[in-house]
């Protein structure tokens, strides 16, 4: 795997890692908005819904209250004989008429009627009671003493003691009422007028199905989810499940949202995270509970969520992509030209130049290669000429080796024409001169060196007509110590040359002055 692979690679790798964790937390942070959005918008359907169930409800308050004033009211009841049949049917008659007027144009309610120990006024719908003054509903009431009673659900075969409706199908099997006793009054010019003392007081009983709260949060609440209402003694109003109303629901977290009155709350409910949503009516004290599944309330929106987060991840790995190109070809380019340049150099191109457009490490990488390059032509041109040179001198140096072979032939002649005519000083003159010449060009460029007695001085001697007489005053042990050759060249000869060349034969007194 090339360098720049490698480099793409990691860099992909560097870069798309934060942005997936980021999409990560991205998709987490958005599912929990998202779900916080879902749970406060199901806080608002209850809290609307309650709302609605209270206006309704107020309405049934409002018009009770209407009837403690209702001056024919007062005078039915202020008025009736209960022996006598008669003014009861035409009672219930004129009670009827005027408790329409106040309850008929609300469509929840069921019934609603007038409770004495004597009769049931008002409209009845076939209800099979019994006596009613001994229901709790009735007992509830003079409890109360005039304040509403809003009674949660019941069973009306139990509630009225109708065994023989145990397994009927009615619609009214399942209902909660509102009760209160009325004490009728009505104000006569400036003064109040009540009730004899010796009237009963009727229990107005308003009667509604259990449908009721079916209607309020069945269409309003996520699928999925289930509702619950509850009165203050743990009393199941209304359900979702249908067999859990009229029981007593126990569960320990009633207690706690019961506290808080209004809000969510999210608890773990058979294994599964739940959010409930509650908020407490106004009029009736009961609470009303909307429990959802956390993975309903996201079903929705998981599939956006999931969605979006894809795109986002694909569109931060492109980026990441496109990043990690443009950073790895901002490093590798340099690289590469370098190493065309090198493959250029290797070839024997000195004169091959990178061109350099940044200032930064790459730039300074370039640039000292260029300055290499430089140095290294300067260098290869300087040894091809000292080169060039030793060729020449070794040229030269043959000349010379071939120059004295021709004076070694001719002096070789001329010492045997020497001893032919019998001049032995001539011949030894010719012998040391050539064994000079051939010393003086010697090919052996060694430190062997030479002794110091060898015959300059002798040719000196003979070349100067017997001026001087050579003697050396020179240690034996010396004689042989090897020193550099012609070292003492130069200084003979001149010192022979300039110190006795104006001498007479043997007349040492005639030495100059130096």
């Amino acid at each position: 795997m090339k360098f720049r692979s490698r480099l793409l690679a990691s860099y992909v790798v560097l870069i798309a890692l934060p942005l997936l964790l980021l999409s990560f937390i991205y998709y987490r942070n958005s599912l929990s908005s998202m779900r916080d959005q879902a749970q406060n918008n199901v806080l608002e359907i209850v809290k609307k819904s309650n709302e609605v169930m209270d206006t309704k409800l107020r309405k049934v308050d409002q018009g009770s209250l209407a009837l403690f004033v209702d001056r024919d009211l007062f005078r039915i009841f202020n008025q009736l004989d209960p022996s006598v049949p008669s003014e009861l049917l035409n009672a219930d008659r004129q009670v009827s008429a005027i408790l329409s007027k106040y309850f008929t144009q609300n469509e929840d309610v069921y019934t609603y009627q007038l409770w004495t120990s004597y009769y049931s006024f008002g409209s009845q719908r076939n209800l099979p009671q019994g006596d009613p003054t001994r229901t709790a509903l009735y007992q509830e009431a003079e409890r109360a003493h005039g304040k509403m009673v809003w009674y949660p659900t019941y069973d009306f075969v139990q509630m009225f003691d109708q065994p023989w409706l145990q397994n009927s199908d009615i619609e009214y099997r399942y209902m909660f009422s509102a009760t209160r006793l009325m004490e009728f009054s009505y104000v006569d010019n400036s003064t109040i007028a009540r009730l004899r003392p010796n009237v009963e007081r009727p229990v107005l009983t308003i009667g509604f199905k259990a449908d009721f709260f079916n209607s309020q949060f069945e269409q309003s609440i996520p699928t999925g989810s289930s509702y619950l209402v509850i009165d203050p003694d743990n009393k199941v109003v209304a359900s979702s499940n249908a067999s859990q109303v009229t029981r007593v629901f126990n569960e320990q977290w009633v207690n706690a949202i019961r506290k808080a009155g209004s809000g969510t709350q999210r608890l773990v409910l058979d294994g599964q995270k739940t959010i409930l949503c509650f908020d407490r009516s106004a009029v009736t004290g009961w609470l009303s509970v909307v429990m959802i599944p956390e993975s309903t309330l996201v079903r929705g929106f998981i599939p956006t969520i999931r969605t979006s987060t894809i795109l986002l991840a694909a569109l931060l790995a492109l980026i990441a992509y496109l990043f990690a190109y443009f950073i790895v070809r901002k490093m590798t380019g340099p690289i590469r030209q370098l190493f065309t340049a090198m493959r250029s150099v290797g070839e024997g191109d000195f004169q091959t130049r990178v061109e350099v457009k940044t200032h930064d490490e790459f730039g300074v990488l370039l640039q000292r290669f260029n300055r290499m390059n430089s140095r290294i032509e300067t260098l290869v041109k300087e040894n091809y000429e000292i080169r060039i040179k030793e060729k020449e001198a070794e040229i030269m140096a043959l000349n010379m080796q071939m120059n004295p072979h021709f004076l070694y032939n001719t002096l070789n002649i001329m010492n045997w024409m020497a001893i032919e005519s019998g001049q032995r000083e001539l011949n030894r003159m010719l012998v040391r001169l050539s064994n000079m010449l051939h010393y003086t060009s010697r090919k052996d460029y060694g430190c062997r060196g030479a002794r110091v007695d060898e015959g300059l001085f002798y040719i000196m001697e003979a070349r100067l007509e017997s001026k001087f007489t050579v003697h050396f005053g020179i240690a034996p042990e010396l004689l042989d110590t090897p020193v550099p050759r012609l070292l003492f060249q130069p200084f003979v000869e001149n010192a022979i040359l300039h110190g006795f060349e104006q001498m007479e034969e043997g007349d040492a007194s005639k030495l100059p002055e130096r």
